[in-house]
């Protein structure tokens, strides 16, 4: 499966024109547009449609639509009076379906058995269909279905030796994934996108290094400059070599990876006048081989940064332009060896020592070639009974440059399986979610999130109220022994609770020491929650769409360290989880299982508002205590005051939850209503998606954020964005509340 020939002789190429909800249509230039053109199910689904696993029949004359309406009512009244004097005299105890009453089920979920078997013995089945199925069965039938054996077929069918995004494996990959969506009658569509990509050639000075590995999006050109060690190149690094004297402007900045990302590495550089930067994977943090090469992009943003703002469907019909977060000088990775013959070592594992900044110039250059790239994401869907137009996004990466086992093909197995268990369970063993559930395969995730931008941007307008929560499962396991995620707060309560469903099986696999203690010791020992950053494949959904959105890992003591490099493959992730990944990856799949299952089964959105308190509080007094400090008599008051009208509000959607009827449908949609508009009116609307895409006013980053504003030095630049903040955060309280007659009118 590793030859380029078998993979050209297995692909069948995803043909858009019939699979796609993408029409391509030629133009007179030869370029192809992509239209977008809903099918009839598509629309009837819009308006509240049960679940259509199979393409739409083809439409009939309406004569012969209304004998066969009449037909079926005819047929449903008899067929309902035998079963009711057959019932009656059998006397059968009915089924136990949970507290949900069976008139909350779509009339057309009741027409007929969950499955063929059920006609026989309707006592002994599953519930009927559109009776909401009690939780504990929901999660037993998942962890039925989510079977160690299936998750290692999977993943060998999954484990390519390469899978670089438009590349014919990543074709091969869109296109299984496809045909296992179309096997469980998902009735799966793809999605085009028109993506840059950079790979490099560098050379240094007059040793010539021709390193494999590169920084996708560096600057071009050639520069010289003194080299200068600046440990991760975070600020307070490059801030230490300003304190003693190193200047850092025309040099060339040699950093070790890690504690960052690239992208910020290169920008904190840039900021201060650095004329290039190398990056290398030490040996205190990296122990492998020193040859070994690294990738990654520099892209201060996720997309493609070529139509920041808007999506790359056809980058010709939008005028040319670029991301702000594009680095404005060449960056390049490199290998331990070269960083070791450059300098003769350092710092961190390097042997000898130096001082900051070298004596000699190093010349660097980087001669990227721009390439136009077609990429394929591919989605497969599970309606919703009741609320259709809502759903839960899973999703995972598909590609990577070189195998990507733990970074792609776990993801992507996890995601299949789900898909496969989350079906059956719909059609044979009567599970009714509420809300859709769509599964997502993303391309172009090693070049910063393109697939997944690419889709937002093209979508925002539909998504954002819509998106109940996106679930990423990228690098999903990387080990065993420890749980770390990263999370919107609203999501917080939502994975303490399905760590407390997983328990078994998590503590047996966490820890052999630790297979029978109780979920709070087990979870403050192995869980935490660490902020979610910029490269995270969750960040774009957060920060730039305003969905609540989370990631997980479960990882070993010892970090796995392999992740964009070549060395990332089945042996090494096999090792780090003491040969159980199959394992760990049916553990994952519970776990993300069962937070989606959760958030598309219950009445209430299983989101906490009040979990925003905490880290709103924490956010204004990083302000009051900036303003105390420069002394110039701003009064914080104002967002104060909108921040205790975001914490009345969170009172009020709690309270109104206690005081509501929850078996009243259109009362739970209301309160679900007002529970979704929190994340996305967090967004900042006084900034720009294409300069500044991350809006969210507490979670993301530029100069409208809490955070920023808590750094700012100079008064005169604070006032704007401090009272932009406090009517983003007031609208945000307002739009909590629901009435407009109950607004807060302090402010």
């Amino acid at each position: 499966s590793g030859s380029s020939t078998e993979f050209h002789s297995r692909l069948l190429q995803v043909k858009s024109e019939r699979y796609s909800r993408f029409t391509l249509q030629p133009a007179e230039d030869g370029e192809r547009h992509v239209e977008v053109k809903l099918s009839d199910d598509a629309v009837e689904d819009s308006a509240g449609g049960s679940p259509s696993f199979r393409p739409a029949p083809r439409r009939q004359q309406q004569s012969t639509l209304c004998y066969l309406a009449l037909g079926t009512l005819l047929i449903f009244l008899t067929g309902y009076l035998l079963g009711y004097l057959i019932h009656r005299k059998t006397q059968v105890e009915p089924l136990a379906c949970g507290n949900e009453p069976k008139a909350d089920a779509h009339p057309e979920a009741t027409a007929g058995p969950a499955h063929p078997e059920a006609t026989a013995a309707p006592a002994e089945v599953a519930p009927l269909p559109g009776a909401q199925m009690d939780w504990g069965d929901v999660t037993q039938l998942l962890t039925e279905k989510l079977t160690t054996e299936a998750l290692s077929k999977t993943l060998s069918a999954c484990d390519l030796p390469r899978r670089s995004a438009g590349s014919v494996e990543d074709k091969f990959l869109a296109n299984h994934i496809f045909k296992e969506f179309q096997k469980v009658e998902m009735d799966p569509w793809t999605d085009i996108h028109y993506v840059h990509q950079r790979p490099n050639r560098v050379r240094f000075g007059a040793d010539v290094f021709e390193p494999t590995g590169y920084l996708a999006y560096s600057a071009t050109g050639q520069v010289q400059g003194k080299l200068v060690y600046g440990n991760y190149g975070r600020p307070q690094d490059l801030d230490v070599l300003q304190d003693k004297n190193v200047s850092l402007r025309d040099s060339v900045l040699l950093l070790r990876a890690g504690q960052i990302s690239f992208a910020e590495q290169v920008d904190n550089a840039a900021a201060k006048g650095a004329a290039a930067v190398l990056i290398y994977p030490d040996a205190q943090d990296y122990q492998y081989r020193a040859d070994t090469a690294l990738y990654g992009h520099v892209h201060l943003g996720s997309g493609d940064p070529y139509t920041p703002g808007f999506p790359s469907f056809n980058h010709t019909q939008f005028p040319p332009t670029k991301s702000s977060g594009l680095p404005k000088i060449p960056a390049q990775t490199i290998t331990a060896n070269m960083a070791t013959a450059l300098l003769r070592g350092f710092k961190g594992g390097l042997s000898a020592t130096y001082r900051l900044g070298g004596g000699e110039n190093i010349s660097v250059e980087v001669n990227n070639v721009l390439v136009n790239k077609e990429i394929h994401n591919v989605f497969g869907v599970i309606k919703g009974f009741v609320d259709p137009d809502q759903y839960v996004v899973l999703g995972a990466q598909r590609d990577a440059w070189g195998s990507g086992y733990a970074k792609a093909t776990v993801g992507t197995s996890v995601l299949i399986e789900l898909a496969k268990a989350v079906s059956e369970m719909v059609e044979k063993d009567g599970f009714r979610p509420r809300r859709s559930v769509v599964f997502a395969s993303w391309s172009a995730g090693d070049y910063g999130s393109v697939g997944a931008t690419e889709w937002l941007e093209a979508y925002m307008s539909s998504i954002d109220k819509r998106v109940v929560t996106y679930i990423s499962l990228d690098g999903v396991v990387v080990g065993r022994g420890s749980f770390v995620a990263s999370a919107s707060p609203l999501l917080y309560g939502l994975l303490e609770n399905t760590m407390k469903g997983v328990n078994d099986t998590t503590a047996h696999l966490l820890s052999d020491q630790l297979p029978r203690l109780t979920f709070l010791i087990i979870y403050a020992n192995v869980c935490r929650m660490r902020p979610m950053s910029i490269d995270d494949p969750a960040y774009p959904f957060l920060a730039m769409s305003g969905v609540p959105s989370v990631s997980f890992h479960f990882i070993s003591p010892n970090a796995y360290m392999y992740y964009g490099t070549d060395l990332d493959h089945k042996d090494h992730l096999d090792y780090q989880t003491n040969h159980r990944t199959s394992e760990m990856a049916a553990t994952a799949a519970q776990f993300a299982g069962q937070m989606a299952l959760r958030l598309v089964h219950d009445r209430l959105l299983r989101l906490d508002v009040s979990r925003y308190n905490g880290v709103l509080t924490k956010a204004v007094a990083q302000i009051y205590k900036r303003i105390n400090q420069l002394l110039k008599g701003l009064n914080p008051t104002w967002l104060n005051r909108a921040r205790g009208a975001f914490q009345r509000a969170t009172i009020s959607i709690n309270n109104d939850i206690r005081n509501s009827n929850l078996d009243d449908k259109e009362a739970c949609r209301i309160l679900n209503g007002r529970i979704m508009s929190v994340e996305h009116a967090l967004l900042s609307p006084y900034v720009s998606p294409v300069e500044t895409p991350y809006r969210h006013l507490l979670l993301g980053r530029g100069p409208h954020t809490l955070a920023s504003i808590a750094e700012t030095t100079d008064m005169e630049q604070l006032h704007t964005p401090l009272a932009l903040a406090t009517w983003n955060l007031q609208g945000c309280a307002n739009g909590m509340v629901g009435n407009i007659w109950d607004l807060d009118e302090e402010i």
